[in-house]
């Protein structure tokens, strides 16, 4: 089968993976793992051979260097958002998806205005700031048109002391037409997952429905940096295909836009396929992917984009999520809903399985008792700290020395506003210690513990 994008060079994916094969010593794990502490990330052959290892050992050498490297490009803190599903209105028909339009069992919904105003009202009483809007891959009659109105209401609706500062979105892939249509509106990071790199894989996973088209998928985010978008937020579905496969066709999709545009993606997402109802192929993935095996792809990811944020979604266990902190991960969503309505009204099924249902709280404390600090930090997006200006920060890891200080105001004002006294306490001494700790210059730790006090008496949304 022909590749239509020649970006995704498939003999060349596969050569790389046989010539794989060959043993890699421990010497040349070591060269590549003291390459990647420059911080300039390593081609896709060197990412392929740190995947083969099995050692031990060198696993946790992988292991030591992917934290290293996350720590000194984000320090020791964790984004957290929720999705918002406003929709779960379709028209593909992706086998391993409760949302296919075939799945009769689902029962279809989209969020009115006054609904979608309702789910943020809970949101906002939880405590979150960010959300990432997902809609499923077809609209009510208004068409593209309910989306943008679903932006205006979301940033419309506010609580005492709170508001949502910002929405990224995940939906279909647009033209750039609609594109700069959506860019008019404040939103962050547009995202959007190819779910599977290998096109016999995508074709007969995607029989019917707009989404059938590879190549319109595959060239979204070129679409939308030509309509003027600055961050997108790419993501493979693992368990679909061969897992070494995708990274190095991710890996080729992210040198791809660094050489077309000059700037790679803002995030990557790594869910795995989770059970989803009305869906069989979702309980039997293709090509599973063990736990063993996940651990290596995260931090891989890591070393091989250091600049890049990674997400890691509900679908993961507490377990599992708390493990990945130290691998890589940086942004992680919490207290999930996947279906509309979910918040404010009693859960059904969503768009797969969730592992972690645990409510924003839980999760904030299992964040804290572990030294990392909770981030609701908005303060790149509305300083214009985004696209190449955030690039020029991140790859040096200057970048945390704005996020760290607007993390903790954030976590500062979800303490003062919803923590128990337990995580109030828990959550302070936290915040003592990582400005002595991390915050190297006298005069930063003066004013962050004056905007920790204006925080105190009441101040809201102060960032640097």
């Amino acid at each position: 089968m022909e590749y239509p994008v020649s970006f995704i060079d498939h003999e060349r994916i596969c050569a790389t993976l046989t010539q794989s094969r060959t043993a890699t010593t421990p010497q040349q794990v070591r060269e590549i793992l003291a390459k990647a502490q420059e911080l300039h990330g390593i081609d896709a052959s060197e990412a392929l051979t740190l995947l083969e290892v099995t050692d031990p050992e060198l696993l946790q050498e992988i292991f030591h260097t992917a934290c290293s490297i996350k720590q000194a490009i984000y320090g020791n803190r964790l984004v957290l958002f929720a999705p918002l599903y406003v929709s779960n209105l379709c028209a593909n028909d992706c086998l391993y998806c409760a949302f296919r339009r075939s799945n009769t069992r689902l029962r279809r919904k989209a969020l009115s205005q006054e609904e979608i105003a309702r789910e943020t009202e809970v949101l906002l009483a939880q405590g979150h700031k960010r959300v990432l809007l997902v809609a499923g891959e077809a609209y009510p009659n208004e068409g593209l048109s309910y989306i943008f109105h679903a932006i205006e209401t979301v940033y419309r609706v506010t609580a005492p002391r709170a508001s949502i500062r910002r929405i990224n979105v995940n939906i279909a892939p647009l033209s750039i037409a609609e594109f700069r249509q959506l860019r008019a509106y404040p939103i962050g990071t547009y995202q959007l997952f190819q779910e599977t790199y290998h096109l016999p894989t995508y074709a007969k996973l995607h029989p019917s429905g707009p989404k059938a088209d590879y190549a319109f998928r595959l060239t979204a985010m070129d679409r939308a940096f030509e309509a003027g978008f600055d961050d997108v937020g790419i993501g493979i579905l693992f368990g679909l295909y061969d897992w070494r496969y995708e990274v190095l066709a991710l890996m080729s999709h992210i040198e791809h836009l660094e050489h077309v545009f000059g700037i790679g993606p803002h995030t990557i997402s790594v869910p795995r396929l989770e059970p989803a109802e009305g869906a069989p192929l979702s309980a039997c993935p293709p090509y599973p992917v063990s736990d063993d095996d996940f651990r290596k792809i995260i931090a891989v990811l890591r070393i091989a984009v250091p600049y890049t944020g990674i997400i890691l979604s509900t679908r993961e266990s507490p377990a599992m999520r708390r493990e990945a902190f130290s691998l890589g991960v940086s942004q992680i969503s919490a207290g999930s809903r996947t279906n509309p309505g979910g918040y404010s009204e009693t859960p059904t099924d969503g768009q797969f399985a969730l592992g972690d249902t645990r409510p924003l709280q839980e999760v904030i404390k299992d964040i804290v008792s572990h030294g990392y600090i909770p981030s609701f930090c908005t303060a790149c997006y509305r300083s214009g700290r985004v696209g190449k200006d955030f690039m020029e920060l991140a790859r040096p890891g200057l970048i945390k020395r704005h996020c760290l200080p607007n993390a903790l105001f954030t976590f500062a004002e979800y303490l003062a506003d919803f923590a128990d006294d337990e995580l109030k306490k828990t959550g302070a001494e936290l915040i003592d210690r990582m400005i002595e700790q991390d915050i190297d210059a006298e005069a930063v730790r003066r004013r962050v513990r004056d905007k920790l006090q204006n925080i105190a008496a009441g101040e809201r949304d102060i960032y640097f």
